[in-house]
């Protein structure tokens, strides 16, 4: 793999490129989905401090997860380019996207559905930057036709592997495809606003589930990774919501019925 291009005297990280590179297609994205939905707001401002807030969320989350070390060496561990977790990004970025739109003056729900599939591009580009450094994020050995080695790795394994990464793209990049689909649908036929965030929150956090499977990271909670545990939270809070949002459609419903 490239852990680094080398242009004359300067040392480019392929991770940070590759996040660079999502965070301005997800932005794009974006864009294209707010002039759709005819909502006036800077998408590219939006996705670049969302961006931001979402990488501190990531590296701190990852920190977090080992206590005895971060209190034992915080700074290089907290200013390391190495080192990024999937649900830290993910709260960070909510939390960002919380703000602005607040700030933007859209409704919260539509909004957040609006985000949904560029959040799913731009997680899926930024995983293709996992595998050009190989940063540990592969799994397990395999003698499938398709593993893949890292010798020159920032985490080198000379074994076969699965490239856990490379299944999160297609996965991540396809549900970013049935996000937008389901957007398309909602401006012709009416739906319930926060219906695609929903489906952001289960998708997502089922891939991650499934894949997790595969990924070398330890278990710790009832047998199962911390990324996993942050994927069943992630489906509750999708199916919750889901449920809330049908349930208040059916009784709208029979309101209007009853008139």
């Amino acid at each position: 793999m490239i852990p680094f291009l080398h242009i004359g005297p300067l040392e480019l990280p392929t991770f940070g490129l590759m996040v660079a590179i999502g965070l301005m297609t997800a932005a794009y994205l974006l864009d294209a989905d707010f002039r759709r939905r005819k909502m006036r707001a800077d998408a590219y401002l939006i996705i670049g401090i969302a961006g931001l807030a979402g990488i501190v969320g990531a590296r701190l989350y990852h920190v977090l997860e080992s206590p005895a070390e971060l209190f034992a060496d915080p700074w290089p561990l907290l200013f390391s380019r190495y080192g990024f977790a999937w649900f830290g990004g993910f709260l960070g970025g909510f939390g960002a996207l919380l703000i602005l739109g607040r700030r933007a003056e859209i409704p919260l729900l539509e909004f957040l559905d609006a985000c949904s599939p560029a959040g799913a591009v731009g997680y899926a580009i930024g995983r293709i930057g996992c595998l050009l450094s190989g940063d540990g994020d592969y799994g397990v050995p395999t003698s499938l036709p398709w593993g893949m080695s890292f010798p020159n790795g920032i985490v080198p394994t000379t074994e076969r592997v699965h490239p856990t990464p490379l299944y999160e793209f297609f996965v991540w990049m396809a549900i970013a495809a049935f996000l937008w689909h389901l957007g398309t649908k909602a401006l012709r036929v009416a739906k319930p606003r926060g219906e695609i965030f929903c489906a952001y929150l289960l998708l997502t956090g089922l891939a991650r589930f499934l894949v997790e499977f595969l990924r070398i990271n330890p278990r710790s909670f009832l047998g199962l990774s911390n990324a996993q545990a942050a994927s069943l939270f992630s489906m509750l809070l999708g199916a919750a919501l889901l449920w809330r949002l049908r349930g208040e459609r059916r009784e709208a419903r029979g309101a209007g019925t009853a008139k």
